[in-house]
């Protein structure tokens, strides 16, 4: 955008009785439902990583066996 052109303001209030209050409500729930940009993503953790757990396999004792080192 160049310094000639003018900006449109992002919220306009229509209510003459609107007292301060309530345009602060609004701009703070506004505020509140996000940004444009994209969250960011997180690093996911190691333990969330299925290539470093083991299958699990159901039978009598997998429940027990599920704790122990391999």
């Amino acid at each position: 955008m160049t310094e000639n052109e003018e900006q449109k303001p992002l919220l306009k209030v229509i209510d003459q009785h609107a007292t301060p209050e309530d345009v602060a409500a609004i701009v703070a729930v506004f505020s509140a439902m996000g940004s444009a940009e994209p969250p960011k993503k997180k690093p996911r953790s190691l333990w969330a990583t299925p290539q470093l757990r083991t299958p699990l396999h159901p039978g009598p004792g997998a429940w027990r066996a599920s704790g122990l080192p391999h």
